[in-house]
């Protein structure tokens, strides 16, 4: 029996790497993106490049605006990138993101038979984003039951997050193993309409760690 999954894929180099993973396991994949009013909507165009690629049955861009509740330097233009670490939670975390975007993924699987969701997040090499921790995932598969007509009814839902414990560097040795080119992802929350990185945001920052760490040669296209 085929088993179908639903993949969130942003088009980043975590999200990519999933859909991978996903692939492998021999799961029949349906690529979910959302273009929410992201600054770096550009990674968009990696989602669709990426989700042909891997031979999604699916993909969907679902428009969510996101910018109309605010709070998040990647929905607001008047709030500036940080181009430094800093302290607690960082202004790039969206509010909310990863639970609406899972109750997205949940309501389409519920629609074309998938017992499981994959989700790229990560907490080992991450920003400290609340909705990226083991935690979040385990209460959220919980609410899957309770929320769906098929949970009621006695289905399962996983929602499955291979790189959780993984450093940057893991994932990105993982990927590579698994023919991900990376070159066709865009992860920097400030990508020009090219999809070059400014090498200065958080998410430059770690993915530019991770390969050096991993020993691969970085194939991000940055600008200037």
């Amino acid at each position: 029996m085929t088993r179908r999954a639903i993949v969130l894929v942003s088009g980043g180099l975590d999200s990519v790497t999933v859909l991978a993973i996903a692939r492998e396991l021999g799961y029949e994949c349906y690529a979910l993106s959302f273009d929410y009013g992201q600054r770096h909507e550009v990674e968009l165009e990696s989602a669709r490049r990426v989700a042909t690629l891997f031979g999604a049955v699916e993909h969907r861009v679902i428009r969510i605006d996101m910018g109309a509740i605010g709070g998040s330097a990647l929905t607001d233009s008047s709030i500036d990138v940080p181009e430094s670490p800093t302290e607690g939670i960082p202004v790039t975390y969206v509010p909310a993101r990863n639970t609406v975007f899972l109750s997205f993924a949940l309501g389409w699987a519920e629609v074309v038979g998938a017992h499981d969701i994959f989700i790229g997040v990560n907490a080992v090499d991450y920003s400290g984003y609340p909705d990226c921790r083991p935690e979040f995932i385990k209460a959220f598969e919980r609410l899957a039951v309770l929320a769906t007509k098929a949970g009621v009814e006695g289905e399962q839902f996983r929602v499955q997050a291979p790189l959780i414990d993984l450093s940057k560097a893991d994932i990105i040795r993982e990927g590579i193993r698994l023919g991900v080119d990376y070159s066709q992802t865009v992860s920097c929350y400030s990508a020009d309409s090219s999809g070059r990185a400014c090498g200065k945001c958080d998410s430059c920052r770690l993915r530019a760690v991770g390969f050096a760490e991993a020993g691969i040669e970085d194939p991000t296209h940055y600008r200037g």
